[in-house]
C-alpha cells in the first residue's frame, strides 16, 4: 500500500485488537491517520516495534524531527496532540536533552522510595475493600470496580506522592482524562485541555513552592532551583504531566483489565487462587494482551527508515504500538489474542524497553500486586454483573481499559 491509502484509526477505540489485526495484515508498517487526520505510521509487530523504540534515528522531538511540526497549528483539529508531543519533558525529547530530562527525573522513582510506598498502598486498599463489603452488606447488586477501587486506589496514591492538595485533586483527575479522551479532535477540547494545563500544574507547583513537603513536587522544584544543569519552568510544569498521568491512569487501567480478564477465565482464576499461576505472570499477561497504553504518540524517523520493503521518510511521525505488539502471533505464538497468564510474557513492551522504560513501572506493579489479591481474597465468588460484551473501552485510541467494570461482588 502507499501512503495515499492511509487508514484511519477508530478515536474512540472500540476494539483494538481487531484494529491490530487488520493493520498487521498490511505489513510490517503501515500508513495510517490519527485522530484529526494527523498522518503518521504503525508499526505492527512486536520485532518492529522494538527496533524502532531501542533505534536512535527515532526521535521523540518533534521540534527537531517532525516536518509537520511547524504545520500543526493551522489544523484545528490536531491541538488535541499537543498535550503528547507540544510539551518538554521526557516523552518529547531525543539524545542529549532526553538523558538529562531522565537523569534529573529518576532520582524521585527509586525502587527504596517505590517500596516505602507499600504500607500506604495497602491501608488504602484495605479501606476501600472496607467499603465495598459495606455497600455489598447494605445490599448494593451491582458496583463499578473502576470507580470504586481501580481508580480511587491510584489517584490517591499518585496524589500523596506529588503532594496534591485536596482542592487540586479533582482537576487533576479531569486533566489527565481530558487528554487521554481522543474522540474529540476539536479546537474547543484542545483548548480545554491547554487550558487545564495552565491552571492545574502552575497552582500544584505554587501550592508547594509555599508549602514544601516530603513529596515529589516539592522535589522537583528543588531540582528546578539547583544551580547547574536543573529543570527549565517549562520542564517542571510538563514533567509534572507526564509523572502524574502516567502514574494514576495507567495504573487504573491495569487493575480493571486484570479483573475483567480473569473474571472472564474461571479456570485462570482458579489457577491464581490456588497458586499455580502467580499474580506477577497475571500482571505481566495484562500489559501483554490489554495494555494500559495501547499507542503513544509520537516518535519521528531522522532520517529514511528501511523496515521491509517500506520506507519511512525521515520527518514522518510513527505511533508507539503496545497493543499490536502484544497481541503479534510472530512472537507470542496462533494464540496470541488469548489471555494465558501460564505463557510467560515478561518481554511484553508495555513499559517500554531501555532508556525508554517507564520509570513508574514498580509502583504500578506494586499497586496491582497489592490490590488484585486483596479484591479476590475479600470477594471469592466475585463476577461479571454483564456479559463480557458489553463492557465499553474508554473514547480513546491511546488508553486501553474499560469504562466501567461492573460486578456483583458475592455472585
Amino acid at each position: 500500500m502507499t501512503v495515499t491509502d492511509r487508514i484511519d484509526l477508530d478515536p474512540f477505540g472500540a476494539d483494538i485488537a481487531a484494529e491490530s489485526a487488520r493493520l498487521r495484515a498490511l505489513g510490517p508498517i503501515v500508513p495510517v491517520n490519527l485522530p484529526g487526520g494527523i498522518p503518521a505510521w504503525a508499526p505492527t509487530g512486536y520485532d518492529t516495534l522494538k527496533e524502532l523504540i531501542l533505534d536512535p534515528r527515532v526521535s521523540r522531538d518533534p521540534r527537531l524531527h517532525w516536518k509537520l511540526w511547524p504545520e500543526v497549528g493551522e489544523h484545528p483539529s490536531w491541538g488535541w496532540v499537543l498535550g503528547w508531543v507540544g510539551v518538554v519533558n521526557m516523552l518529547s525529547t531525543y539524545g542529549t536533552d532526553h538523558a538529562r530530562l531522565r537523569k534529573l527525573v529518576s532520582p524521585s522513582f527509586t525502587l527504596r522510595r517505590t517500596e516505602a510506598m507499600r504500607p500506604r498502598v495497602e491501608a488504602i486498599t484495605a479501606e476501600l475493600l472496607d467499603t465495598l463489603e459495606a455497600r455489598a452488606a447494605e445490599g448494593a447488586g451491582t458496583v463499578d470496580l473502576r470507580a470504586a477501587l481501580a481508580h480511587p486506589l491510584p489517584m490517591r496514591l499518585i496524589c500523596e506522592l506529588f503532594g496534591v492538595p485536596d482542592g487540586l485533586r479533582d482537576a487533576t483527575g479531569t486533566l489527565i482524562a481530558a487528554i487521554m479522551d481522543t474522540s474529540d479532535p476539536s479546537a474547543e477540547h484542545a483548548a480545554f485541555v491547554q487550558r487545564q494545563i495552565g491552571e492545574v500544574l502552575p497552582a500544584l507547583i505554587g501550592y508547594r513552592a509555599e508549602h514544601p513537603g516530603d513529596d515529589l513536587t516539592s522535589e522537583l522544584i528543588r531540582v528546578h532551583d539547583e544551580d547547574g544543569d536543573r529543570l527549565s519552568d517549562e520542564e517542571l510544569l510538563y514533567t509534572l504531566l507526564l509523572v502524574i498521568g502516567a502514574g494514576f491512569e495507567t495504573t487504573v487501567n491495569l487493575i480493571g483489565n486484570a479483573v475483567v480478564a480473569l473474571l472472564r477465565d474461571p479456570a485462570q482464576l482458579a489457577a491464581v487462587r490456588s497458586g499455580g499461576t502467580s499474580w506477577d505472570a497475571v500482571i505481566d499477561e495484562t500489559l501483554r494482551v490489554h495494555p494500559s497504553i495501547a499507542s503513544l504518540p509520537l516518535r519521528f524517523a531522522v532520517e529514511d527508515l528501511e523496515i521491509g520493503d517500506v520506507t519511512v521518510p525521515a520527518g514522518d511521525a510513527i505511533i508507539t504500538t503496545y497493543a499490536a505488539a502484544g497481541l503479534d502471533p510472530a512472537h507470542y505464538g496462533p494464540d496470541a489474542g488469548v489471555f494465558d497468564a501460564g505463557r510467560g510474557a515478561e518481554d511484553h513492551l508495555s513499559f517500554g524497553i531501555g532508556v525508554h522504560r517507564c520509570i513508574g513501572a514498580p509502583l504500578a506493579r506494586l499497586e496491582a500486586l497489592t490490590a488484585l489479591p486483596a479484591l479476590f481474597e475479600r470477594f471469592p465468588g466475585m463476577r461479571l454483573a454483564v456479559d463480557a460484551g458489553e463492557l465499553r473501552q474508554v473514547p480513546s485510541f491511546i488508553a486501553f481499559g474499560w469504562r466501567d467494570v461492573p460486578v456483583r461482588l458475592h455472585g
